[in-house]
């Protein structure tokens, strides 16, 4: 009977198993986002609006804030990434519950994909998100004049993009004046020409290939910036953000770079859900850059006599 009993008990550990294991290949984003919410305990946080932007299913915006958050709060919006591809907002929760209980509203963006994602749809839907942050953050603890933005991979590119070249801004009437400070996390910045299926399924058409990247948009006035990513990513190598580091740097931006030993193109967004942040590299380099640039914006009281 001990004997039944311990391969039964093997069998169902195995067969749980398998299960993760199709999980992860169905939705690895999805299953992360449950670890994080099993294994997290309860951070405090709760999501205050959830809005659709557009027609496709991913083209929405959910805002998170801690309960004990005080009024009003930096807004940082994260946009995911999926090779432009794949990908929902819905399955990033954890960035929320990572990052809102530190004093900000947190808010998960969403995009056209695939076909109906093409260059420049992504750009769009982003710009449209940051707009809707500046007309109605306020009116969920948000300060509409301290908008962050970060994101990883795909999305970060997007977010660094919208940040260094206006027109996208200026199309939704918000002045790039209105982005703090920007992370980019494991981001393409400097890609062309097109060598994969992903971007020049997503670029290709663009009639001025160069004009999608960002390192050539650099410019004097662009935002801080923090950039992220792993030694070890093959999937966005490293130069890029080694590339548009030493771009910013020549343009004088602000921009600190953080090249972390051993972790991959996943593992930098990882990190940022529990059990992984006890490992708090990452989100320790998050946390300080965006208090270091909130401290380094505070108006300066001018003198009385």
């Amino acid at each position: 009977m001990v004997a039944w009993t311990l391969s039964g008990i093997a069998a169902l550990l195995a067969l749980a198993g398998i299960g993760f294991w199709i999980a992860l290949q169905v939705n690895s984003v999805a299953v992360l986002d449950t670890v994080d919410r099993v294994t997290g305990g309860d951070p405090g946080v709760e999501r205050v609006a959830h809005v659709r932007l557009g027609e496709a299913p991913t083209q929405t915006l959910s805002l998170y804030r801690a309960r004990q958050t005080a009024e009003p709060a930096p807004v940082l919006l994260f946009v995911h990434g999926g090779s432009w591809d794949w990908g929902d907002p819905k399955d990033y929760g954890f960035v929320a519950r990572s990052l809102a209980p530190e004093g900000f509203v947190v808010a998960l963006a969403g995009y056209r994909l695939g076909e109906e994602g093409r260059y420049p749809a992504m750009l769009e839907d982003t710009a449209q998100a940051i707009r809707w942050l500046r007309d109605n953050a306020a009116r969920h603890g948000g300060d509409p004049e301290r908008i962050y933005l970060a994101g990883h991979s795909a999305g970060a590119y997007n977010v660094v993009q919208v940040a260094l070249e206006p027109r996208w801004l200026a199309a939704e009437g918000v002045s790039t004046a209105a982005i703090r400070g920007v992370v980019g996390m494991a981001g393409p910045y400097d890609f062309f020409p097109f060598d994969k299926d992903s971007t020049r399924a997503a670029f290709g058409d663009a009639t001025d290939p160069e004009a999608t990247q960002p390192i050539n948009h650099v410019r004097p006035d662009a935002p801080p910036m923090l950039l992220l990513t792993g030694t070890e990513d093959t999937t966005v190598k490293p130069r890029n953000t080694r590339a548009l580091a030493a771009a910013l740097e020549q343009a004088g931006v602000p921009v600190e770079t953080r090249y972390y030993d051993g972790l991959d193109h996943s593992d930098v967004l990882v990190m940022l859900a529990s059990p992984w942040r006890r490992k708090p590299e990452v989100r320790d380099d998050i946390l300080r850059f965006l208090a270091r640039v909130e401290q380094a914006s505070v108006p300066v009281q001018g003198e009385t006599r």
